[in-house]
């Protein structure tokens, strides 16, 4: 298996050889990520090795729930317990996103699957701003939830069990201070935090590399990372400080293979800063998650999933000296993806999606999220969420792909491609070790620099025809059709949301608020944890606005690097 670009895809780098090849090869057998695939694959094609020796420390593909995890993190994977059917849900005021909450959790009534929330954050709260701020005008509750205070939070999670329920926060700026408002929440409703279940996102460093929600400079953004893990490791046993995300990466237009090496070197980055707190790796690794990308590349989304738990394992054995088993294991978190769904033809979505779907699950994830088929038009409507839950009951009780554990393992094509990606996510691994680290790479402009060649890459085979997506560069028949239900935000929302907002603020004691954002700074500054300080000052009704400013009174704001 080669990894020479289609011929719409050589570029300045290609060498005159690579561009001969290039220029011969059929389009329709190169993958999305560049590898030509063979017409068929043999014994030949895979290294072969005995599964049932773990001993040999060349074992690549071993046993399920055994080192190196290439066929799964657990014995019995889905035989014995279902995925986590995870469902995204945020938008207009938090009582708005607490009833589709619940909507969700009916809906997923009589499954044996373990249910979760992800809850999504408008845009002023993903930077870190209050809903009443200048910047915030016209954006409140529009992309996902508006969360500025203690009681937002309350609204939020009004009457649902976060002592059982698990709940995913997808924020990453202002994440340390968001965790601080929801713990606090738990405490005033006196639930233990050994009884919260659920992860942070909290992975900044992809938003230097993707998206762009940062506030501080990359060391100061790390650094707040760091204190959550510390934190989480002390306080709440359950709870995953970190999500460490490909999905944005991908989301961006780098390759699978990108969004491997990116993912996990972003990994080891935490790891890295975390041994240097004085952190002990068992302490703290096994609370770390991953959130990967499922996409249309059926196969390379399968093989990732394996190479990457086999990457993760190594890693953490052998390059950060982890003694537990539970370090060693990669937990994944999987949604299909985004940036593959299309305005035109919007049903054919949801075809998509099963698709997706099922390669995240054959690739063994914990917990799986299904887009909705309108999210290209607007926030998903309930019947699009329900459809899109119902993709992912269907896979677990229909299709039977969770009667055995990894079918696909042994696949010679699978093998094979799960080896070769794992070999040029670790050259690429190694090139950002080579250059001092993911934060120095930060700085160089090069995950940038990276991802945007590899999109512009597949934007130009899709101009040439060589990549059809359906509906769009082919089979337009229908397009023309689109009557479908759009979900509107009301403005009502940001009139009410301020107005409380005005009210919150009226109501506290604003001396004690003062004390509680003196307190963060003091923190801050003094490389002290700032946990403590954040969920001090949720107490005491600051709000976040508030909290992102005092620790940007140390910090700094950072803008973006001289090279980008």
């Amino acid at each position: 298996m080669t990894t020479v670009p289609a011929k719409t895809a050589v570029n300045s780098t290609t060498t005159p050889a690579d561009a001969a090849k290039a220029a011969q090869v059929d389009p329709e057998t190169v993958t999305l990520s560049g590898y030509v695939v063979d017409a068929t694959y043999g014994p030949e094609s895979v290294r072969t090795v005995d599964p049932a020796d773990e001993s040999k420390p060349d074992v690549r593909i071993g046993q399920p729930g055994k080192f190196p995890y290439t066929r799964g993190i657990h014995e019995t994977m889905y035989r014995g317990r279902l995925w986590t059917m995870r469902q995204f849900a945020g938008f207009g005021s938090a009582e708005d996103t607490n009833k589709r909450f619940k909507y969700l959790l009916e809906n997923a009534q009589g499954t044996k699957a373990n249910t979760g929330l992800s809850t999504a954050f408008d845009l002023p709260t993903l930077m870190g701003r209050d809903s009443d701020d200048p910047l915030s005008v016209g954006e409140v509750g529009r992309c996902g939830v508006a969360i500025s205070t203690i009681d937002d939070m309350d609204r939020l999670y009004a009457d649902i069990p976060i002592g059982e329920v698990t709940v995913s926060q997808t924020i990453n700026g202002p994440a340390a201070v968001i965790w601080a408002m929801y713990l606090a929440m738990a405490q005033e409703r006196g639930i233990p935090w050994d009884r919260l279940g659920g992860t942070l996102q909290n992975d900044i460093l992809k938003e230097f590399h993707a998206q762009n929600e940062f506030i501080y400079p990359p060391e100061a953004s790390v650094k707040l990372v760091v204190d959550t893990m510390e934190f989480a490791g002390q306080q709440t046993p359950r709870w995953n400080s970190v999500s460490i995300s490909g999905y944005h990466i991908r989301e961006a237009g780098s390759t699978a293979t990108q969004e491997l090496a990116f993912t996990l070197r972003d990994g080891m980055e935490y790891v890295e800063w975390g041994l240097k707190r004085g952190l002990p790796v068992d302490a703290f690794a096994p609370r770390l998650s991953f959130f990967f990308n499922s996409h249309n590349e059926f196969f390379e989304e399968i093989c990732k999933l394996r190479a990457a738990r086999r990457i993760w394992a190594h890693a953490m054995r052998e390059r950060f000296g982890a003694k537990s088993e539970r370090s060693w294991l990669m937990r994944t978190h999987v949604q299909t993806a985004g940036c593959s769904l299309t305005e035109q033809q919007p049903l054919n979505n949801i075809v998509r999606v099963a698709y997706q779907a099922m390669a995240g699950v054959l690739g063994g994830c914990q917990s799986l999220h299904t887009d909705s088929m309108d999210e290209t038009l607007g926030l998903p409507t309930e019947q699009a969420v329900r459809v899109a839950l119902r993709t992912q009951q269907i896979l677990a009780h229909e299709t039977g792909v969770h009667r055995t554990v990894d079918p696909l393992g042994g696949s010679w094509y699978v093998e094979a491609l799960t080896d070769q990606m794992q070999q040029d996510a670790d050259a690429i691994i190694r090139e950002v070790d080579e250059m001092g680290g993911v934060v120095a790479g930060i700085h160089k402009g090069y995950f940038r620099r990276a991802i945007a060649e590899a999109s512009y890459r597949v934007g130009q085979e899709m101009e040439a025809g060589d990549r059809i997506i359906v509906g769009v560069n082919a089979y337009p028949e229908g397009n023309e059709d689109r009557h479908m239900e759009i979900l509107q935000i009301p403005h009502t929302v940001e009139t009410v949301q301020c107005d409380r907002l005005s009210a919150f603020r009226k109501a506290r004691d604003s001396d004690a608020v003062k004390r509680c954002l003196d307190e963060i700074r003091r923190a801050a500054r003094s490389d002290e944890n700032t946990m403590p300080a954040l969920i001090a000052a949720a107490h005491g009704r600051c709000t976040l606005g508030e909290m992102v400013r005092a620790l940007a009174d140390v910090f700094g704001r950072y803008a973006g690097g001289p090279e980008w």
